[in-house]
This record gives C-alpha cells, structure tokens and sequence, in this order.
C-alpha cells in the first residue's frame, strides 16, 4: 500500500497559474490511473481530472475544461495538474488519487472509484 502526496498549492490572484503534483515515494506508479479530485469548504468532493495508466488518455470536468491539463511524468513517477486562469471558485483542497488497472487501457473515468489519497493541497484564489 502507498499513499500519494499532493504539492503546489497557494495563493494566487484571479487569472494566475499553478502547477500541482501528485506523487509517491518507493512504488511506481505506471499501472495506476491517476485522478485529481477538489474540496471547496461547505461542498462535496468534485472529480476534475483523471489520466489513464499510459498517460494517454484523460478525462476532465466541464467546469475546468479549457483551463486545467493533466499530464504524468513515469521517470519521475509524478502526476501534474496544470491549472491556469485561475477564478476564486477553483478555491478548494486538492486531493489525488489512484485507481489500479490490471489491463492495458488507454482511457479513465472520473466516475472510477480512486483509492490511495493524499492529504491534498490548499489552493486559494483571490479576487
């Protein structure tokens, strides 16, 4: 079992960029589609973003689409979640998480159910 953790948050203005990342120490994590989920205070948990296993395939959310791009590094076993013109609703704690995929697929689902959570990362947006 591991646990990922997740980096990159801050305070940042409206219409400014981040960079998150998701990652492991001591398990390599190329069989696991990979899934960045957000927690805005007072809501439920929103799935934003997922990357398959290949790094081929994605699936993001209507609300972030055209801003937000998931992308994966398997040499440095990271996973990015690149946010840019940022508004004060993106808000929120940061979480990923992972979910193993015994076959060779080339896609994800945010409806997946992702395991392996990290504590998240704390991004504020002013105005």
């Amino acid at each position: 079992q591991f646990q990922l953790v997740e980096s990159g948050g801050t305070l940042v203005q409206t219409g400014g960029s981040l960079n998150l990342s998701c990652t492991t120490t001591g398990y390599p994590l190329g069989d696991y589609s990979i899934a960045w989920f957000r927690r805005a205070p007072g809501k439920e948990r929103e799935g934003i973003s997922c990357i398959s296993k290949d790094g081929s395939g994605t699936d993001i959310a209507n609300v972030v689409w055209g801003r937000f791009t998931i992308s994966r590094d398997f040499s440095s076993n990271t996973i990015y979640l690149r946010m840019n013109n940022l508004r004060p609703d993106d808000t929120a704690v940061y979480y990923c998480g992972a979910a193993y995929i015994r076959s060779q697929t080339t896609y994800c689902a945010l409806h997946w159910t992702f395991y392996n959570w990290g504590l998240g990362t704390q991004v504020t947006v002013s105005s």
